[in-house]
């Protein structure tokens, strides 16, 4: 893989892929990658956050 593509994906997402992960409260932190809650709706976490208690998932309010 060509290392001028590497991370190409971001530059379409809103504001880079960054902004408050719902569950640690970061700022400025990428929101990669999707964790489920228990009433089946979605959210985008930080890195960090994805091995995070489901209980601690559950209490995350999403940023609009």
């Amino acid at each position: 893989m060509a290392k001028t593509k590497r991370g190409r994906i971001l530059w379409s997402l809103p504001s880079r892929g960054r902004g408050t992960c719902p569950v640690c409260s970061t700022k400025r932190i990428k929101l990669l990658y999707s964790r489920a809650k228990s009433d089946g709706t979605t959210i985008k976490v930080c890195k960090r956050c994805i091995p995070a208690a489901q209980p601690r998932v559950d209490a995350a309010i999403p940023a609009l």
